[in-house]
């Protein structure tokens, strides 16, 4: 039998839906297999699934926020799986952590899934009683971020995990995205990595709390000092962060280990002074509020594409545009006139 062929005889079974209860209670009780399902629907874009979905998430708010959440970025080529499988085994198996891995894969501009696995690049994390892995598709969306994640950092936290990773592409793309969805910003950079990359380093630097130059081993090691050293003091050329702490620059190597204790260290720290000045809870609170605006804008986007009375009306405006019959701007006003009065 080849790999391609399949038994005859095998029936899947049809996977059954749960109620929101049980939902509820599967997340609290930190059922991987729920909480995957509960995840799935809150990234779905069927209109039966959403509402759903609203109601697992607002469920599980109130037990939900207690996690440091740790927003990991870097160039391609820097190891970020690597990294991030390293430093979920050292915070689960020697600082008690329970680890979530919120981990966006690119996505085919042509067909819209996932081109990569992270679950195959993280093999001995996934399969840790104390982790959850969870790759999603970004599926376009701005800065490698999936348009779920923050819904699903909160129904992770409701099933318990008490450290959320969320895992960008790291093209240069926005990372803003990221960024206002975090406590800490870590961006990992490689040393030696050329002049081509320093337009993506300056826009991302300035948004680092923490700084790591990975593949700091063998001999590799003197160019990763020598990194350091630059990078440390090209921040502070940079302007000074609402939060007035200094980006720490370390180096470390998630092959052998060296140097992942203290960079977690300093994340924890950085965190740990945060919350004692009072930032931390006050950019949470600037954090909910931009994610009511985005959720707005969402909202809107999709009520206007869901309506099926503009539907045909939308291929019109294109074929008149694209004819040069219509401006865009021009179109766009009257579409979303049209839009307002199908709703008053």
């Amino acid at each position: 039998m080849t790999a391609l062929q399949r038994n005859p005889h095998f029936k899947p079974r049809p996977r059954r839906d749960y109620s929101l209860d049980e939902y509820v209670a599967g997340i609290r009780a930190g059922d991987r297999v729920i909480l995957s399902r509960a995840i799935t629907r809150v990234e779905s874009n069927n209109p039966a699934h959403q509402d759903l979905a609203q109601e697992i998430v607002k469920a599980c708010l109130p037990y939900s926020g207690a996690s440091l959440r740790v927003g990991i970025t870097g160039v391609p080529g820097v190891g970020k799986s690597t990294f991030i499988e390293a430093s979920g085994r050292y915070l689960i198996e020697e600082q008690g952590y329970r680890l979530a891995v919120l981990a966006i894969d690119p996505s085919s501009s042509k067909q819209g899934g996932s081109i990569l696995g992270d679950k195959t690049r993280m093999q001995t994390l996934s399969v840790h009683e104390r982790a959850f892995i969870r790759p999603s598709p970004s599926a376009g969306s701005l800065g490698g971020v999936a348009r779920k994640t923050r819904e699903s950092i909160l129904l992770c936290e409701a099933a318990g995990y008490n450290l959320i990773f969320v895992e960008t592409v790291g093209v240069g793309q926005s990372e803003t995205a990221v960024y206002d969805m975090v406590d800490c910003f870590l961006l990992l950079m490689l040393s030696g990595a050329g002049d081509q990359l320093q337009g993506i380093k300056r826009g991302i630097m300035e948004m680092a709390d923490l700084i790591a130059i990975t593949k700091a081993d063998g001999s590799n090691q003197l160019k990763a000092r020598a990194a350091a050293r630059e990078y440390a003091a090209a921040v502070h050329l940079m302007p000074q962060a609402e939060h007035g702490q200094v980006t720490s620059v370390l180096t470390c190597s998630a092959l052998d280990g060296e140097g992942i204790d203290r960079v977690w260290q300093a994340v924890i720290n950085f965190c740990a002074r945060n919350k004692t000045s009072g930032f931390l809870a006050a950019n949470r609170r600037r954090q909910a509020r931009n994610w009511m605006h985005q959720s707005i804008q969402e909202q809107l986007l999709g009520s206007f594409y869901q309506n099926s009375d503009l539907a045909a009306l939308v291929q019109e405006y294109e074929t008149r545009v694209v004819n040069a019959e219509l401006n865009p701007f021009e179109a766009a006003r009257e579409l979303l006139n049209r839009f307002a009065a199908s709703r008053s």
